[in-house]
């Protein structure tokens, strides 16, 4: 799995200040995405143990209230074989600090049921988030006045 961006202080994608991965991958194409060239799993660099280990030690400061995984699309199912492992380490190392995941897919038809998205691994994936939020962005459907979304049809899920 590659990544192509970890952000400090991101107040943008979730509540409370965070820490953002933007991983590499994803096979939406969305009409107006803001980051198309994490559409390419070969963009960026290696998601390997020294880029976990800085996002661990950015968590450390009291000021941040968690993780956001953002794309790219953290769904896919390469990407989450790649996440699970670290993921369980964040939720060992902060239990009192939550995860958010953005994805283009819709939980219940996608996640929770058969879809390209589905692998051995997403329920784990699943137990580890707090809040999802879901659905392909919709550039028609965009609005700027949503807060922690880009357009109306996507959801934001407490799944805790």
């Amino acid at each position: 799995m590659n990544y192509c961006e970890i952000k400090n202080c991101d107040i943008a994608n979730g509540e409370g200040i965070r820490v953002t991965l933007f991983v590499s991958g994803c096979t939406h194409h969305c009409k107006g995405c803001f980051n198309k060239e994490t559409w390419d799993f070969d963009y960026g660099k290696p998601f390997d143990k020294s880029a976990e280990d800085y996002i661990i030690e950015l968590m450390s400061k009291d000021y941040i209230n968690g993780l956001t995984l953002l794309g790219g699309e953290p769904f896919e199912p390469v990407n989450q074989r790649g996440l699970v492992p670290f993921l369980k380490r964040v939720k060992e190392t902060y239990p009192k600090k939550d995860i958010w995941c953005y994805t283009g897919y819709t939980y219940e038809t996608d996640l929770l049921s058969q879809s390209r998205a589905r692998c051995e691994v997403t329920d784990e994936m699943l137990s580890y988030i707090d809040v999802l939020v879901d659905g392909e962005f919709i550039e028609e459907e965009y609005d700027i006045s949503l807060k922690f979304r880009g357009s109306k049809n996507q959801r934001i899920i407490n799944l805790h």
